[in-house]
C-alpha cells in the first residue's frame, strides 16, 4: 500500500486556499468562489464532468470559479481550492480558459508549493479589490462600508470583482464563511456552533451552501478534520487575515 493509499483524509484551510484529501463519493453539480485543481493519486486519473454533461479525464483537472461542474467518485483525490485573488490563481489563469480543462501539469502540485504564492496577492487584481477581500472575511462587515474604505463606490466593487475574478461578491462572502466554518469544525466546534461563528443562519443554511459550492455537506467533510484532531502530527493552518 503507497503513501497515498495509506494517509487517512485530510482538511486543510490556509492563507489563500483549502486542500481535501480523502475519499469522494458522487458530487451534486456545483460551483465555487475560487479555482479548483483536482488532482488524481496512485496512477489514477480525475474526472469530472463540466454544466453540458461532457467528461473530462486526467491526472489533473482544473475548474475556474464559478463554473458548473461534477466530481465523479474516487477512492482518493487531492482536491485545492484555490482564492482568485492570490498569486497562485495567476499562474491557473495561464493555464486553462473559461471552463474544465485537463491540467496534466499540475499532477504533482503540493500544499508546500502552493502556500508561499496563496500569501500573496495577485498582480492581476486591482489592489483596492484586494484590501475589500480580504476585509470581507469579516462576516459583520458591510460592503458599502468595505468599498468606502478602499476608496470605490458599491457598484464599482462589486463590478471589478466580476470582471476580474469571476465571481460575485455575494458568493465571495459565502465562500468566507465555509472557510471559516471549517475552521471551526477543526477546533472541535459542532455543526450547529460552527454555522453560527461562520455567521449562517442556522445549520441548515450551512449544509446547504456548502453542498451547493462544493458539492459536499459538513458531515462528508468532517471525519477528515475529526482524524486531524486526534492525530500527534496534525498540521491544521488557519486562514492570515
Amino acid at each position: 500500500m503507497g503513501q497515498w493509499e495509506a494517509a487517512g483524509p485530510r482538511f486543510v484551510v490556509g492563507a489563500g486556499y483549502a486542500l481535501y484529501r480523502g475519499p469522494l463519493a458522487d458530487s451534486v453539480p456545483h460551483r465555487h468562489a475560487a479555482f479548483q485543481v483536482a488532482v488524481a493519486v496512485a496512477g489514477r486519473e480525475v474526472t469530472v464532468a463540466d454544466g453540458a454533461g461532457a467528461s473530462h479525464r486526467g491526472p489533473a483537472v482544473v475548474v475556474p470559479p464559478m463554473v458548473w461542474h461534477r466530481m465523479a467518485p474516487a477512492r482518493r483525490v487531492l482536491t485545492f481550492f484555490v482564492d482568485p485573488h492570490c498569486a497562485f490563481a495567476d499562474r491557473l489563469r495561464a493555464d486553462c480558459g473559461d471552463g474544465v480543462t485537463v491540467a496534466p501539469q499540475w499532477r504533482h502540485l503540493t500544499e508546500e508549493a502552493l502556500r508561499p504564492a496563496g500569501m500573496l496577492p495577485s498582480t492581476e487584481v486591482d489592489t483596492r479589490l484586494w484590501a475589500a477581500l480580504e476585509a470581507l472575511t469579516d462576516h459583520q462587515a458591510a460592503i458599502p462600508g468595505l468599498a468606502a474604505r478602499v476608496g470605490l463606490s458599491p457598484q464599482r466593487l462589486r463590478a471589478l470583482a466580476r470582471r476580474q475574478l469571476g465571481v460575485p461578491l455575494a458568493r465571495w462572502r459565502i465562500w468566507q464563511r465555509l472557510a471559516r466554518a471549517a475552521e471551526a469544525l477543526g477546533e472541535g466546534c459542532t455543526l450547529a456552533e460552527a454555522a453560527l461563528v461562520a455567521g449562517f443562519a442556522d445549520q441548515a443554511h450551512f449544509s446547504r451552501q456548502m453542498r451547493e459550492m462544493t458539492g459536499l455537506t459538513p458531515s462528508e467533510v468532517l471525519p477528515a478534520l475529526r482524524a486531524q484532531q486526534v492525530r500527534p502530527d496534525r498540521t491544521y493552518s488557519r486562514r492570515a487575515t
